[in-house]
């Protein structure tokens, strides 16, 4: 099992920056991919940006060139720095892992949700 623990939402006005933490605990031996997705109200989870362990990042169109995603593997870390925040970005952001047992098995798993509030 791998235990996620996110940090770094809040209130923020437009233009704003804010940097969320994602600290992965427990079975942490074989995680690949580490990143945020990301749910407004009444819409559906969304991917937001995420990061290999081979260092390949992925953004949603509607984050490229505004948000930064980075993760530091001896610490089992990802990050996610926001800047140029818009009203739209109002959401609440998980943390997201895949591990890769040593068969092969995938598994998911998400955090508990941090809110993200980008209003004046």
């Amino acid at each position: 099992q791998v235990q996620l623990v996110e940090s770094g939402g809040g209130l923020v006005q437009p233009g704003g920056s804010l940097r969320l933490s994602c600290a992965a605990s427990g079975s942490t031996v074989g995680i690949s991919v580490m990143g945020w997705y990301r749910q407004a109200p009444g819409k559906q989870r969304e991917l937001a940006a995420t990061v290999s362990r081979g260092g390949n990042t992925n953004y949603a169109d509607s984050v490229k060139g505004r948000f930064t995603v980075s993760r530091d593997t001896a610490k089992n870390t990802v990050y996610l720095q926001m800047n140029s925040l818009k009203p739209e970005d109002t959401a609440v952001y998980y943390c997201y892992v895949v591990r890769l047992s040593w068969g092969g098995v995938r598994t998911d798993y998400w955090g508990q949700g941090t809110q993200v509030t980008v209003s004046s």
